[in-house]
């Protein structure tokens, strides 16, 4: 089946309050997506976000990130008050998140309507707190905890707590109990909310398209609760650490510096953790995309204490014996394997032997040996095509950043010499579009025809990321009418 749709995260929606939420505006984005015939919405993972902003470093695998619960919905059920929301300072421009505000301004709101929210006599939260338990106490109590001793990552908090004694456990749960309540009713709050959201997608035809990180952050709960499942020393310290070698995206390679997986240890346990991962993944989303999907045939290791990732070595990860297991307890499910990147035959053999559909990214497509993989020729029809990704720049600055060599190779391929400057991001969608691939998904930046400002993720650099934000009434009348002829044209709607 031929289809399309657009990649847009969550947080870059518009919305008053600094962040994109489930606000009225994702519901807006969905009606966007019916009207220009798309059929699937893809977003980035959903967690909490820790230091850098980046949703792949995240509290928590299975929490949502409680900035995207909307403030107008507590406003509705009297929790908030409209003028508390809009006393607050949410950043000076509207194109990009302020994340320091936002941190300051949220969290003191959520507070006051988890006060006013009488939550404990809500029997629809009690039956979510039993239902989650498996996951939901161990973060409600992590978070707590990290709270308590301001923040630090819990390798620094008292020794106790960090190995997780029994006695110090039952004392903290004691002691920060109200604290704990209000972590579960956040995420009470955010799952009932995007519930809301995905079944209106669902009303109107759409999909969406979720994302699993391959690994977890060191400074999680879920590294805290289980650290029998990574490479952790006698102190809980990592051995060895993740990332990418050198490659076209960092002469440097990219230490990602999460911990690895004891594989070993989840083969004996029948995979058991990841599979109740993936299988909240699938309440969460319709689609899977699986990050780093090579990591599962081979994984790169890092030392621990290193400052780039010129030193690592590549490792065996579990190959099919991960995904025989997840048909076996899962059943079919759909998945989209990230499959970019250096790949080997044994990565091919592996996105082969899974069925598994993998990704065809444009940008990637043009150089001067007018070989690559992800010339649309190239294709068979079971992949995902892409102009670029959120770690690329969008494709107005792509084209600006390309040398003479790859742009000549470029507008040869797509017979573009003629088209201006302003219309060159429609060449490419175009050539997406129409290419054999059964799923075509552009970033909205390139649907806007914006530039490099509008980047969401530069791979190994810090500070300067996550941060842009689709304008309110960006896509016009003519605008979305382009947008589904396009469709129509090649077969997608």
């Amino acid at each position: 089946m031929r289809r399309s749709g657009m990649l847009l995260p969550i947080a870059s929606l518009p919305s008053p309050y600094g962040i994109g939420a489930f606000s009225k505006e994702a519901y807006e984005f969905i009606d966007l997506l019916r009207d220009t015939g798309q059929k699937l919405w893809q977003i980035l993972p959903l967690g909490p976000t820790s230091y850098g902003d980046s949703p792949y470093q995240s509290f928590s695998t299975f929490a949502g990130n409680p900035y995207f619960i909307d403030l107008n919905v507590l406003i509705g059920k009297g929790w908030l008050k409209k003028e508390e929301c809009d006393a607050c300072d949410w950043g000076d421009h509207p194109s990009y998140i302020d994340y320091g505000k936002i941190y300051e301004s949220r969290f003191p709101l959520l507070r006051k309507a988890f006060e006013r929210s009488k939550i404990l006599s809500d029997g629809n939260f009690l039956t979510f707190c039993v239902e989650n338990n498996h996951w939901l106490d161990d973060y409600a109590l992590y978070m707590a905890v990290k709270n308590k001793f301001g923040g630090k990552s819990w390798i620094e908090w008292d020794e106790e707590v960090r190995l997780r004694e029994p006695a110090a456990l039952k004392k903290y749960q004691d002691e920060l109990r109200e604290d704990i309540i209000f972590y579960q009713y956040l995420q009470f709050e955010f799952f009932e909310q995007w519930k809301n959201v995905k079944n209106y997608a669902h009303e109107k035809g759409i999909q969406i398209v979720g994302d699993i990180p391959i690994y977890v952050a060191f400074d999680s709960a879920d590294t805290w609760a289980n650290p029998e499942l990574f490479q952790l020393d006698e102190n809980n310290l990592p051995i060895a650490v993740a990332g990418c070698p050198p490659d076209g995206f960092s002469a440097t390679g990219q230490l990602w510096g999460n911990p690895l997986y004891r594989w070993d240890y989840h083969k004996r346990m029948h995979y058991g953790w990841w599979m109740r991962r993936i299988s909240h993944c699938f309440k969460l989303f319709d689609i899977v995309r699986i990050d780093h999907f090579r990591g599962f045939d081979e994984y790169y290791s890092i030392p621990y204490g290193d400052d780039t990732a010129q030193n690592g070595h590549w490792e065996k990860g579990p190959g099919m014996d991960l995904f025989h297991t997840m048909k076996e307890e899962l059943g079919e499910r759909n998945i989209i394997a990230e499959d970019l990147g250096f790949l080997t035959e044994t990565v091919y053999k592996l996105l082969r032997d899974s069925g598994y559909p993998g990704m065809k990214v444009l940008q990637f497509a043009f150089d001067t040996s007018e070989n690559s993989d992800y010339l649309t020729y190239k294709y068979d029809r079971n992949c995902v095509v892409y102009t670029g990704t959120h770690d690329n720049d969008t494709t107005m600055g792509w084209y600006e950043h390309l040398t003479d060599w790859d742009r000549d190779v470029a507008l040869r391929y797509m017979n573009s010499f003629h088209t201006p400057k302003e219309e060159q991001h429609w060449d490419l969608i175009s050539l997406a579009m129409r290419s054999v691939a059964d799923t075509c998904i552009i970033p909205v930046q390139d649907y806007l025809g914006l530039g490099s400002e509008a980047r969401i993720n530069t791979p190994s650099t810090l500070g300067d990321n996550w941060k842009w934000r689709m304008g309110k009434n960006a896509f016009s009348d003519e605008l979305k009418g382009r947008i589904w002829h396009m469709t129509k044209l090649y077969g997608r709607l």
